[in-house]
């Protein structure tokens, strides 16, 4: 591991001017590059104390071995050069998002005599028009379908272009009217060229002219008497709407704009982009992407948008840009996108209306593609037996931990107090086993005292299953049974490896309990949020897993879990205390129609809306219950003068 210290530039030496900068390893290949407003602040932060630095930053310039910066004029001319060096180099710890899947693309060849209009993938050419991406072949090739009928341009291949040109016959398409055919003369090639131009206009959006337009000719052919080419205009009429709906109208302004939204865990983050021209939703694209640092979505945003518009061409460029987070130079990436699409670009956040619920549902969007994502790569057998060795060899394990268990605990403000257990083998959830525990010794917020009690609780357990258990070979190998009834004795198998949900507090109370019921070859760690450092037992320094490591991936899901697993258990606790403590002095209602309301409403809050009358039609809860339970609730929330909301956990005001 090379010391920062040996290739750090002298003091002084660094401009203070906007620039960008290049780490390049011993072998002289440039392994990150960034940019700055001012040079010698940001390059100076990377030459601290390698413990202070983010895991992968303090990998990063203990790989590198020198660095280099180029200073320029202004701050736009900084990120342009950025985005170019990224581009020529393709550092290894920059943040690199990359397509989930090949998005199609509706091409239009415009650089040919004869342009042609097709559906494809991957990289753009040259003296082409682009609009998309789509998320579904069939579906754009369904609509170009529908819109040769209005706009017959050429669609055919090269070959058969050539081909109907030498024997002087149109294909199939030339004889049903869905292409012109100027491969015969039926058209010359500037005809050709305005019906080409027509069709990518209105690709482009500009939809209402077209349509007007068509509008008018059909009832000019109609009084006309010229009723055939009436009912071909209506035909095409039918095909332009038809084409429009499949474009859902989602901004009724009329906007030009790009909505992107992401999905971030410490981890991992997916980028959603939402293409909307006139109004309408004209395309979507989604990546997904290793964290790289512990910057927050501003970051993301700023690292985004340089990669996706930096190069682009003017059509590509929307007048708005909607994110989910100013970048910290938003007013530099409007400069630089203003002057590439040659009029005014902002970068703003939707606050309300159509514009935030849009960004809402490219939000759930990215959600779903990272939760798909992450599904998918815990499936994978593979992906598995390497994060288990991972987690093995990172932890100094005489074996590969098959059954891990992980404990969290959960509470508000020292109330139901609850802890959870869940269980994955094999890299896999096994739900089945999953447990709960309620802390009932304690009283306040011991986190640390909490996890000593369900430690002690559930191995004690494990001991007490060995001990009066029966071994039972089965089709699936020897099984531990309850001698009188014959069931699994599922408390009665060993982990491999005990995670909890904290740092080296936590890790030692969960030590101590093991050692106190005599247990020496169960192996321990915690993984902390923070940093996602993982801990063991009597060591001063944590481990620290590489971000892109299967095996924290692994631990971080499992810690994740049990967090959710001990939370859902929680809510459901804490609303019916709440529940119950309130109507503690209803007259005439006991336990059972306590549990029937709070099943009925859900939460307290809900039941503190209803009516009377609503209350009262609860099974078993007549008109004057229904009263003093609805004043028992207003009392109660005039004494507190806040609530919480039992479904997400938030105080709310009362």
């Amino acid at each position: 591991m090379r010391s920062p210290a040996s290739y750090r530039p002298e003091p002084g030496s660094i401009p203070t001017l906007p620039g960008v900068y290049r780490f390049r390893d011993p072998k002289g290949r440039v392994i990150y590059v960034g940019k700055a407003k001012s040079l010698r602040p940001r390059l100076s932060s990377y030459f601290q104390d390698v413990g202070n630095l983010h895991p992968r930053t303090a990998t990063m310039v203990t790989t590198a071995a020198s660095v280099e910066w180029t200073t320029v004029k202004t701050e736009v001319e900084a990120l342009q050069l950025e985005y170019s060096w990224i581009k020529e180099f393709d550092p290894r710890f920059n943040v690199k998002y990359r397509d989930d899947k090949s998005y199609p693309w509706l091409a239009v060849t415009v650089g040919e005599e004869f342009p042609r209009v097709m559906v494809g993938r991957g990289a753009k050419r040259k003296g082409t028009r682009y609009f998309g991406p789509y998320g579904h072949a069939w579906a754009i090739r369904e609509t170009v379908d529908l819109l040769l009928r209005v706009f017959p341009m050429r669609s055919c291949s090269n070959g058969v272009f050539k081909r109907s040109s030498q024997i002087g016959r149109p294909c199939l398409l030339g004889y049903i009217d869905k292409c012109a055919a100027p491969c015969v003369g039926n058209v010359s090639a500037a005809e050709h060229r305005e019906i080409v131009d027509d069709f990518c206009d209105f690709m482009g959006g500009q939809t209402t002219a077209f349509v007007r337009r068509v509008e008018k000719e059909m009832y000019a052919a109609s009084d006309a008497l010229d009723f055939e080419k009436a009912a071909r205009l209506r035909d095409d009429l039918g095909a332009l709407h038809k084409a429009l709906e499949k474009q859902a109208v989602v901004l009724g302004d009329g906007t030009d704009a790009d909505v992107i939204a992401f999905a971030e865990d410490p981890l991992e983050v997916a980028v959603q982009i939402f293409y909307v021209r006139g109004g309408r939703i004209r395309g979507q694209r989604g990546w997904v992407a290793d964290r790289v640092d512990e910057g927050g979505t501003d970051k993301l945003v700023d690292d985004f948008l340089l990669q996706l518009y930096a190069g682009a061409t003017a059509d590509e460029i929307p007048r708005e840009i909607l994110v989910p987070a100013l970048p910290p130079d938003a007013a530099t990436y409007e400069t630089l996108l203003s002057d590439l699409r040659g009029s005014k670009v902002a970068i703003r956040v939707p606050q309300r209306g159509d514009k935030r619920a849009l960004q809402e549902t490219v939000a759930q969007n990215a959600s779903q593609a990272l939760v798909l994502h992450k599904t998918k790569r815990a499936s994978d057998l593979t992906t598995r037996n390497r994060a288990l060795e991972e987690i093995q060899e990172s932890l100094g394990l005489d074996e590969v931990p098959l059954r891990i268990e992980c404990y969290d605990i959960s509470h508000l403000q020292g109330s139901e107090i609850v802890a959870s257990m869940v269980v994955f083998e094999d890299g896999l959830a096994r739900k089945g086993e999953y447990r709960r525990f309620v802390i009932r010794g304690q009283d306040g917020s011991d986190d640390v005292k909490a996890m000593h009690e369900v430690i002690t609780r559930r191995f004690r357990r494990l001991l007490d299953e060995q001990a009066t258990s029966t071994e039972k070979l089965t089709d699936n190998g020897p099984m531990l049974v309850d001698p009188e009834t014959g069931r699994p004795r599922k408390f009665a198998y060993a982990p491999g490896l005990v995670v909890v949900d904290g740092g080296a507090p936590q890790v030692a109370a969960a030590q101590r309990a093991l050692s106190e019921l005599g247990i020496v070859d169960i192996p321990v760690c915690g993984l902390a949020k923070r940093l996602e450092e993982v801990w063991l037992p009597e060591q001063e320094d944590p481990v620290i897993l590489a971000r892109s490591s299967e095996g924290l991936y692994l631990l971080q899901r499992i810690r994740d879990e049990a967090h959710r697993f001990a939370i859902t258990h929680h809510r459901s606790r804490r609303s019916k205390s709440m529940v119950e403590s309130v109507l503690d002095d209803v007259p005439g209602l006991g336990e059972v129609r306590r549990k029937t309301l709070l099943k009925h409403f859900g939460s307290l809050k809900k039941l503190r809306e209803a009516e009377v009358d609503a209350i009262a039609q609860v099974p078993g809860i007549g008109p004057r219950t229904a009263s003093s339970i609805k004043d028992a609730v207003d009392r109660a929330s005039r004494k507190t003068g806040v609530s919480v909301n039992t479904a997400t956990g938030e105080i709310e005001e009362g």
